[in-house]
């Protein structure tokens, strides 16, 4: 078994509708440690640093779709006009499947209702996205670049 961290962001949707502390207590029951944490607002530059590596590829080649994404995570949709996130670090074995089992499927529809996104998660067909509360780390590459874009040196617990 491997020590891993991993992030975690409750995103824009999931903090104007008050799903932090509901997001947290799931992931909590993962048994992982919280090492990081703290309420970022983003930016158009933090958002296109986030998601760099999707940019042209698979759905996101469609421009407009990526376009989508990015002012998602910039909290455009919701008319919050503090466009928070909350970052956070956990850290364990495995960290990052544990992790991802919590947070469920990016679809909420295909989400199972016990995890983050199936419990809480929802589909906007009219503008064409997924509310689905959270973010996590696919594997742990990506995890330490998305830890190295939200975190600065220091600001996690070792």
């Amino acid at each position: 078994m491997a020590l891993e961290r991993t992030l975690v962001l409750i995103k824009p949707d999931g903090m104007q509708r008050h799903l932090a502390g509901l997001a947290m207590d799931r992931l909590e029951n993962t048994h992982m440690e919280l090492v990081g944490a703290k309420i970022r607002t983003v930016t158009d530059e933090l958002a296109r640093e986030h998601y760099a590596l999707l940019e042209g590829k698979g759905p996101f080649a469609d421009k407009k779709f990526f376009e989508r994404l990015i002012n998602f995570i910039k909290g455009e949709y919701h008319g919050d006009p503090k466009r928070r996130v909350l970052a956070l670090v956990y850290q364990g074995e495995n960290a990052v499947q544990v992790i991802r089992k919590a947070v469920g499927a990016t679809n909420p529809e295909d989400a199972s209702p016990d995890t983050i996104r199936g419990a809480f998660g929802r589909v906007c067909r009219r503008h064409g996205y997924y509310e689905n509360v959270v973010h996590a780390s696919g594997n742990t590459e990506e995890a330490d670049r998305e830890i190295g874009i939200w975190f600065n040196p220091g600001e996690i617990i070792p």
